[in-house]
């Protein structure tokens, strides 16, 4: 190559496409290959298969030729199977070899024998290539170690980090087991709207988009809860969705703003019934894909054996504080609590949205093994139904597996009367500049006002779930497409 002239690897690979079209093969032309066996299967079915000609495709990870031989390695979505081509068997289609590159899709046919060395491969005897590949790939020894370009690339991460693969595939096998359970307890699966004129069910800031053909602004949800409860009015006794959730936030290890929840609903129960079934949720979960009851996550031997561990939030945040939460009249009490503790908040922050600040600092870190943090105040649950022997708190729970809060669930507020108060008082800490402040929401309430009976819901959060079944440290490790903010 001439002094100055830089080397261009997509221009050497579209020079050998151009040089297999001129030999009559098209990559991009086969519609369709027969598959009829996989690498893993291959290998593990050796004893059956040896002897027996079969078919398999994959991505070309290794060329190591000698002469007229050469050995190829093919990676499909099971793993790898070496593939043996000859001039003796393929004639001239060998010499395509000349123009194939690490990342190009081909198809083979064969014998399943073993090498010398022991090693099952296929002797082919007639290829097809499937695909060109006009980019080098990453570096199959060292993988694809720039994480920016990672979650930019996934597609490239998939391929030559195996173990993202496995986590995903084990994101897939927890969201199946998630379903067989629900359905063995008789739960019907829902789909509720993700376009909401009025987006509640929590406290958050919506994404917002107009419909043209009906000139009116809509909101992506932020939970599924008040229209999962509409459906408790109306008859359902146990319903759940698996879905998106969208969340106007910002990012961080643990906050995407589209990500997947669990939310259900079972009428005739209370927070103490729901506490039950996520003991057995959670401990089931965990024994069938780690097939035991512990796991490590970021170092720390974390046990699911139920029953789990239960944290009075009022209590626990007057033992790490000194003070009561009664104490706390107004926003500038609860500021001047967080100056103390060295927590920064905003100056426009309300008192409720201090003070479960000052407890996410406080008391949610030290809970490291599964435990119920329960007993919220009402001015933070305006959803939950209070406790009758402490009106001012709420039946209401979150579940904490290491410091990390995985689950929120209570006794739903089924009282139209108070639930139109709490949406008032909301109302107005949104007119005060709340804009995460629940909506109010007279639709939900004509809802409530035919009769809900009494009802237990829990919403888990699943990439927080799978990241402690994978021991990731982001959520961006558990989302395919994480968000992220565009390059230029």
């Amino acid at each position: 190559m001439s002094e100055g002239v830089a080397f261009d690897p997509r221009q050497v690979r579209l020079t050998k496409l151009n040089h297999l079209r001129a030999r009559g093969v098209d990559p991009y032309r086969p519609t369709k290959f027969a598959v009829d066996h996989f690498s893993r299967e291959i290998v593990e079915d050796y004893e059956r298969l040896a002897g027996q000609r079969i078919s398999a495709a994959g991505r070309i990870m290794a060329i190591r030729t000698h002469g007229r031989a050469a050995f190829v390695d093919l990676y499909d979505s099971q793993g790898r199977i070496q593939c043996h081509l000859t001039e003796d068997r393929l004639g001239v289609d060998f010499r395509i070899l000349d123009d194939l590159d690490l990342g190009d899709v081909l198809g083979v046919r064969g014998e399943v024998f073993k090498t010398r060395r022991g090693e099952v491969t296929i002797q082919v005897d007639a290829m097809e290539v499937l695909a060109k590949s006009l980019r080098d790939l990453p570096d199959k020894r060292h993988g694809l170690r720039d994480v920016d370009l990672r979650y930019r690339q996934r597609y490239l991460d998939l391929l030559v980090n195996p173990e993202v693969r496995e986590t995903f595939r084990l994101r897939s096998d927890t969201i199946e087991y998630l379903r067989r359970f629900f359905h063995a307890r008789d739960f019907i699966e829902v789909e509720t709207p993700v376009l909401l004129t009025l987006a509640g069910g929590t406290e958050a800031r919506p994404f917002v988009t107009h419909h043209n053909a009906l000139d009116l602004s809509l909101s992506l949800r932020i939970a599924m809860e008040l229209h999962l409860k509409r459906l408790i009015v109306g008859g359902f006794d146990k319903v759940y969705e698996i879905g998106r959730v969208f969340r106007n936030e910002g990012v961080s290890t643990r906050h995407n703003p589209e990500f997947t929840m669990l939310e259900l609903y079972q009428a005739y129960t209370d927070f103490e019934g729901i506490m039950h079934l996520v003991e057995a949720m959670l401990s089931g979960v965990v024994g069938a894909l780690k097939h035991q009851l512990t796991l490590t996550y970021q170092g720390q031997r974390i046990d699911f054996t139920p029953p789990y561990a239960r944290v009075d939030l009022v209590e626990r945040l007057r033992q790490k504080t000194g003070v009561s939460w009664a104490e706390i009249k107004t926003a500038g009490d609860a500021k001047a609590l967080a100056r103390r503790l060295g927590i920064a908040v905003d100056a426009s922050s309300p008192r409720a949205q201090v003070m479960d600040k000052v407890v996410a600092v406080t008391v949610e870190p030290d809970l490291v093994q599964p435990t119920f943090l329960w007993h919220h105040p009402v001015d933070i649950s305006p959803l939950a139904k209070r406790d009758p022997d402490h009106p001012d708190l709420t039946e209401r729970f979150e579940l904490f597996v290491a410091g990390r809060e995985i689950a929120n669930a209570f006794s739903e507020l089924n009282d139209p009367l108070d639930q139109r108060e709490r949406f008032e008082e909301q109302h107005r800490q949104r007119l005060a500049g709340n804009l995460e402040a629940h909506p109010f929401d007279e639709d939900f309430l004509i809802a409530l006002e035919h009769g809900m009976p009494p009802t237990g819901g829990l919403g888990v959060g699943i990439d927080r779930l799978v990241m402690l079944l994978t021991d990731s440290s982001s959520i961006r490790d558990v989302v395919l497409f994480p968000t992220m903010r565009p390059l230029d």
